[in-house]
């Protein structure tokens, strides 16, 4: 069994992480998951939030508002809307997306309005974690 997997996160800005990882801790938007190496094909998609990688090089946090994850036995792939190194992120930052959320949710249908608030709800969330 591998001790470790191979850890990507890329944003439409730029590739932020390439590296092996022990361990990843992801924000799902069905619920938290934490991913092994050998795990089992999943794809899925990401809330705002926290993702948190443990690899032999130590513990990295990335801040992303969203996207999508594909993990397979070797290893994971994000492709995050927007993502931000946890120890540069600043609110700033995510204000800007939170307004945009804002905005969605105040156009959206009656079939997408509690998609939308629950959106607007995680990135309040994630704004107040980061005080």
């Amino acid at each position: 069994m591998a001790d470790t997997m191979q850890f990507d996160l890329v944003s439409p800005e730029r590739s932020l992480a390439s590296l092996q990882a022990a361990e990843v801790q992801i924000p799902g938007t069905e619920g938290d998951m934490t991913i092994l190496p050998n795990h089992a094909p999943v794809l899925t998609t990401l809330r705002p939030g926290v993702v948190k990688v443990s690899g032999p090089d130590g513990d990295v946090d990335y801040v992303v508002t969203g996207g999508f994850v594909e993990i397979s036995p070797e290893g994971v792939s994000v492709l995050a809307e927007q993502a931000h190194l946890g120890s540069e992120v600043k609110k700033a930052d995510l204000e800007s997306a939170l307004t945009f959320a804002r905005e969605q949710a105040e156009k959206a249908g009656d079939e997408d309005k509690s998609t939308a608030e629950k959106l607007v709800a995680d990135m309040v969330q994630l704004l107040e974690d980061m005080e």
